[in-house]
């Protein structure tokens, strides 16, 4: 067993795509997923510690179990139907993160006998769920629902059919055409999942999301946000219908099997809510960053996240480590995070980075670009 390890790591080694945890203290911040700046605010841990306060719980640091032992509260109970309601669904199920959420919903919901549809640029954790699912799975290019249709078209599956799709893509900041997937899950009875990571927070009105943007909520089966983003703090929740919920309770095993997000995590959650509806500057901002880069010619879209394509693990590898040299955290996507030849520098945007910084690093790319 051990040596077929040092085999799997040599061959890592070889290709250039190690993975380690590095530090990198003290550079300008263009690369983690804080897009409001919510998780280093000192507004949001007054909030937070007010409400810490205010509610006295008692167990203060841990949950002390799943939620189907000890680890249920009313606070849990009222978190979930806030979020739910602002988000417009009835329900939602609380999660400790939002890989979990999408290998639980995912594993919850389709069998052995169903059929998943799925863009080929989808998160790894909804890789992981549909392998859980044992459902058949048919991959269609990315963003191309005239391929989906295809795909809808010719599957002989009999059973239940999904559509999954992430409204804003990690690696590219690419959006989904939303209208165009919910009118494709309608025709061919489909039920239509998105993963709103990367919006929630960022997009649509007090920045809800796409779906909200597209008044699509009634259009979606289930609604997949994340806390660890822009609303900066941590867990994620699965939202739509009471049936879903009940459905998640019982199948759901990284619900059902795992320790309950603790009171001071569900107080973040929670002072985030009442907090970035009204960051209507701050997202105004990073959009204003985004234009630089597309003025700049480097991006085409007015995202959080930009990607720079360096093909090559090494090229890319060392264009990461200049732009440290140079004072900027940006990370470099390799394969296999990312299909060999696809490897990028993704830029994160962010609420607390300034114009001045954003065009020195846009400076620095282009003189990466034309060496």
């Amino acid at each position: 067993m051990l040596k077929e390890v040092e085999r799997r790591l040599a061959e890592r080694e070889r290709k250039g795509c190690m993975r380690q945890l590095i530090l990198r203290p003290g550079l300008i911040d263009f690369a983690s997923n804080d897009y409001l700046g919510l998780a280093r605010s000192p507004r949001l841990e007054r909030e937070v510690l007010k409400e810490w306060k205010g509610a006295e719980p008692l167990n203060r640091l841990g949950s002390t179990g799943s939620r189907l032992l000890t680890g249920h509260s009313l606070y849990a109970e009222e978190l979930e139907a806030k979020v739910a309601a602002f988000h417009g669904y009835e329900a939602g199920l609380l999660f400790t993160c939002g890989y979990m959420a999408n290998m639980g919903l995912l594993s919850a919901v389709a069998g052995s006998g169903d059929a998943i549809f799925y863009d080929a640029h989808i998160h790894a954790s909804i890789r992981d769920g549909m392998r859980l699912s044992l459902a058949s799975c048919y991959p269609f290019k990315h963003q191309h629902a005239e391929h989906l249709e295809q795909r809808l078209k010719t599957c002989s599956v009999k059973g239940n059919r999904f559509i999954c799709i992430e409204s804003v893509y990690s690696t590219d900041g690419s959006q989904a055409p939303l209208v165009d997937l919910c009118l494709l899950a309608k025709k061919y009875g489909a039920h239509l999942i998105v993963d709103e990571a990367h919006a929630v927070g960022m997009l649509g009105p007090e920045g809800k999301g796409l779906v909200a943007a597209y008044q699509l909520a009634e259009s979606v089966f289930a609604h997949v946000v994340t806390f660890g983003k822009a609303v900066g703090t941590h867990g994620a929740m699965v939202l739509g219908s009471h049936l879903l919920k009940k459905s998640l309770i019982n199948f759901a095993r990284s619900a059902i099997y795992t320790t309950a997000l603790p009171f001071h995590s569900l107080a973040a959650i929670k002072c985030s809510y009442d907090l970035f509806p009204t960051y209507a500057n701050e997202r105004h901002h990073v959009r204003e960053l985004a234009q630089l880069f597309v003025d700049a010619r480097l991006a085409s879209n007015l995202s959080a996240i930009q990607s720079i394509r360096i093909e090559g693990n090494e090229k890319v590898l060392r264009a990461m480590n200049w732009l440290e040299i140079e004072g900027f955290d940006v990370r470099a996507l390799m394969s296999p995070t990312v299909q060999r030849g696809r490897e990028c520098l993704r830029i994160c945007l962010h609420a607390f980075n300034t114009k001045q910084e954003a065009l020195r690093l846009i400076e620095s790319l282009q003189r990466i670009l034309t060496c």
